[in-house]
């Protein structure tokens, strides 16, 4: 049986069409299975390594290009004159180089052996073609003919541009031998049969892959099977139709699942996308209020730290589309880097603020340091108590600098106080002072409370007048016997102020201020000298770490008495007015 000399099988025709579309599809909807746009320097680094050190690398020259072009586009993003990141950029140049080299090589050797597989399948198509126009016995030319598409299978791939005219001219003689050399029925239907049962393999083979969970894997593995179909020549005619049919149908399944599951990644990637843009927004807005300005250290810090929140649960998103998702993360990236712009400028001008700060108290620190041999104790003792006043008005310095300052100020401090409590005189002696207190201390824990709140006053007062009457203490011990007599006074006598008047704020009394407004007045001067109290502490508090807590706690207490002093101001000055209002109306 002979076939026409012009006509290749429609077999291979339509696998040919098919691998092409195919072929067409995965360049189009295959996405990086890695987004290295949204990794760090390190991170590049390790992944360019892992996959250098993989024997299959020149396999995965995209992935190996694609972290350098994120590299480079981060580099020129983050690099700047106060950090030029030459390190890292060294590192990965060094690395790249030597990947280029093996490159270089493996790509020379590959064109080398492929230059030589299309010389041998020349060589190839050349016997086949002086078997094909010898035309002799089919008992001698049939062996030569199975030797020779055995020889063609074994030898590798070919150049990319040579490969369509190479495998067209073999499969043209391989059809032409079929229809032109002179075969006995038997041989060509056991070569048919042949050729039949290795495509019908092909078929189960594609039939199994619409199992693979794995759907880029699977249309993968097709490929190879279209191309290993190339391979076989045409099965008997009453056949060729069915076969193909048969192994059209399970490309067509495996084809059905690639596209359905590129579509549902699209869904998935515009969730991704969307949830992307919310967290935009969230920068966005933190960005414009940092822009604005009018923010606190504090707040630069909160501020701060739900971009970094937010940079977190940005990782945790997938991939939008391949056309968004740059996009996407360059509006991400603005805004961050809009944000800490902001942030760096403020804490550059925070840093000058701080310095002036530092030279007011280093000038503080001199003239303390000046005055602490002087004899002059009250007047020295006014001048000191100033500075002192001046210190705490001063701002915030570096901790470090200001420990060290505080240590130079309160030691000169406490020497100057320590020599004046030295020379006392007679009539000012501090320690017997201090002693004396201390016994009144002791006397008011003792005194035991009547039933008669008039005695209990009496003796409030009693102690109160001692206390006023006794002199200076110890410069050292000031805060702590202080303290301890007001903790004293308040826990027996807690309706009787202990500077000498009684507390009057919803508590019953047999002798109440004789109006409302001295009830107001009396309150407005005790909570003034509370907040005298409170301020007095602050500067004697060690200025550390440690101490932070507590002058900030007392910096709470003063703002809330100011905020009460005020209600109050208002409150006697409404009294007043109503005072002046009702004498004119008599």
């Amino acid at each position: 049986m002979e076939m026409s000399e012009n006509i290749i099988p429609d077999v291979l025709e339509k696998a040919s069409d098919v691998l092409e579309t195919a072929t067409t599809e995965v360049e189009q909807k295959v996405e990086a299975a890695v987004n290295y746009a949204d990794m760090t320097f390190k991170e590049l680094l390790d992944s360019f390594q892992e996959i250098f050190s993989d024997e299959q690398k020149m396999k995965r020259q995209k992935e190996l290009e694609a972290i350098r072009t994120a590299f480079y586009k981060k580099l020129g993003k983050e690099k700047t004159e106060e950090n030029p990141l030459t390190e890292i950029e060294e590192s990965f140049k060094s690395l790249y180089d030597d990947y280029k080299k093996e490159r270089a090589e493996y790509n020379r050797l590959l064109d080398k052996e492929r230059a030589e597989n299309l010389e041998k399948k020349k060589a190839v198509l050349e016997d086949l073609k002086a078997l094909v126009e010898a035309q002799e016995d089919i008992s001698a030319t049939f062996p030569a003919f199975r030797e020779i598409q055995n020889r063609w299978r074994e030898i590798g791939p070919v150049p990319v541009n040579s490969f369509r005219d190479i495998n067209d001219t073999y499969q043209y003689y391989v059809v032409k031998f079929y229809d032109m050399v002179k075969i006995n029925h038997e041989l060509r239907d056991l070569d048919f049969k042949k050729n039949l049962e290795v495509k019908e393999a092909f078929c189960e083979a594609a039939e199994k892959l619409a199992d693979n969970p794995n759907v880029v894997e699977a249309f993968r593995e097709l490929q190879k099977l279209h191309e290993q179909w190339k391979e076989y020549g045409p099965v008997a005619k009453e056949y060729r139709d069915s076969i193909w049919d048969r192994f059209k149908a399970a490309t067509a399944v495996i084809n059905k699942k690639y596209q359905a599951h590129f579509e549902s990644l699209k869904g998935v990637q515009a969730d991704n996308l969307a949830a992307k843009t919310v967290l935009c927004e969230k920068v966005e807005a933190i960005a414009d209020k940092a822009e604005a300005g009018g923010i606190s250290s504090n707040e630069w810090n909160a501020l701060a730290k739900q971009i970094e929140d937010i940079q977190k649960e940005w990782k945790t998103i997938g991939f939008a589309s391949k056309k968004d998702n740059q996009k996407i993360y360059d509006r991400f990236r603005a805004a961050c880097d809009r944000f800490y712009l902001k942030k760096r400028e403020f804490y550059e001008a925070y840093k000058g603020i701080m310095q002036d700060n530092l030279q007011k108290k280093v000038e503080i620190v001199e003239q303390v340091e000046a005055l602490k041999s002087s004899t002059e104790w009250k007047k020295t003792t006014d001048q000191i108590i100033q500075l002192q006043k001046q210190w705490q008005e001063i701002g915030p310095v570096a901790h470090k600098k200001g420990d060290q300052l505080w240590k130079r100020f309160r030691a000169a401090c406490d020497e100057f106080f320590s020599e004046r409590d030295k020379n006392a005189k007679p009539e000012n002696d501090y320690h017997a002072n201090l002693k004396a207190k201390k016994k009144i201390i002791e006397e008011i824990n003792a005194y035991e409370l009547s039933d008669d709140a008039a005695a209990n006053e009496a003796a409030a007062a009693d102690f109160n007048q001692k206390w006023q009457s006794i002199g200076f203490v110890p410069f050292k011990e000031k805060e702590k016997i202080n303290q301890a007599f007001k903790d004293a006074f308040q826990a027996k006598f807690p309706s009787f102020s202990y500077r000498g008047g009684r507390r009057n704020q919803g508590r019953p009394s047999q002798k109440a201020p004789r109006s409302e407004k001295d009830i107001l007045i009396q309150q407005y001067n005790t909570l003034q000298q509370d907040i005298d109290t409170y301020e007095n502490n602050i500067g004697f508090f060690a200025m550390s770490k440690n101490s932070e807590p507590l002058i900030k706690q007392m910096r709470e207490k003063i703002e809330v008495a100011k905020e009460e002093l005020k209600a109050l101001q208002d409150k006697i000055r409404q009294m007043e007015q109503a005072e002046a209002e009702k004498e004119q109306e008599q």
